[in-house]
């Protein structure tokens, strides 16, 4: 192993021990509460420039850690999908906010999501969240057609009389859309329009029942099961890690003893020829 080879392999060590990332942590953490107390005028006018300050420091930090990566790990770097989510966040906190760009200021908060990729337990449900994209996918087409049917049929049979929230497709959709969520859907909504229409609770009940009962308890349900299929996998990897480490040092264990007996075999015929009477 030359040198430079060695000094990558202490330089990634040295970045990924836990100290250092720790260390990451708290900076993130505390950055994010700098940039909050930033959105306040008050703290701002006092203590605006060492807000400023910290924010660009934390800014240097993070930039020597993924130069440190980079130097370390090569183009390995960029085969970890959190690797580059972090370059991806620090490059965006790398861009001018001067002059027009200037409403970019605000994605200086993005650098908190990097604990996502820094803090296991998040890492696993971002994970699991990610896994559960396509179910989720296919859960809100089913309720989009539901949305679709149940706004049309709302506008034509409620529109005239409640244009106020049915008066249009649109409309009634943001309306279906606060009754799912159970916000003043019966004083507020319902019981204004059974005033008018007596059998109106026949339309909204299996409304509520289809999408808030059970179309929702679907979104969670594959999350559920998003979650225990990275833990499992999670598992899987950390079994087949600990087999791998068994059967390394069972291995070297083994080569181990037989260079033993071959070593004490050599010895019994040193200590024979000694022996031996002339």
């Amino acid at each position: 192993m030359n040198s430079e080879t060695s000094l990558r392999t202490r330089a990634g060590e040295w970045i990924e021990s836990r100290p250092v990332q720790h260390l990451i942590i708290g900076l993130i953490v505390l950055n994010a509460i700098s940039l909050g107390m930033a959105t306040s005028d008050a703290l701002e006018a006092k203590y605006g420039y060492w807000l400023n300050l910290f924010d660009n420091a934390v800014l240097v930090v993070f930039v020597l850690e993924i130069a440190t990566k980079l130097f370390a790990f090569r183009g390995r770097f960029f085969s970890s999908s959190w690797n580059i989510f972090d370059f991806l966040i620090v490059a965006i906190a790398l861009v001018p906010t001067s002059g027009p760009l200037e409403v970019l200021r605000v994605l200086r908060i993005l650098r908190v999501l990097r604990l996502i990729s820094l803090i296991p337990q998040l890492r696993v449900v971002a994970e699991a969240l990610l896994g559960a994209i396509p179910g989720i996918a296919s859960v809100a087409g089913l309720m989009s057609i539901i949305f679709y049917v149940f706004s049309v049929m709302a506008t034509e049979l409620f529109g005239s009389d409640h244009p106020q929230w049915f008066g249009s497709l649109g409309g009634s959709m943001y309306t279906l859309f606060q009754i799912m969520t159970l916000e003043s859907w019966s004083m507020g909504i319902v019981r204004p329009v059974m005033e008018t229409h007596t059998y109106a609770w026949a339309f909204f009940i299996p409304f509520i029942l289809i999408a808030t009962f059970t179309m929702l308890n679907l979104f969670i349900a594959i999350i559920v099961d998003a979650m225990q299929s990275v833990q499992a996998k999670k598992t899987k990897q950390d079994k087949k890690a600990i087999e791998n480490v068994v059967h390394t040092e069972h291995h070297q264990l083994s080569k181990e003893i037989r260079d033993l007996k071959q070593d004490i075999n050599e010895l019994k015929l040193l200590l024979r020829k000694d022996h031996k009477p002339e």
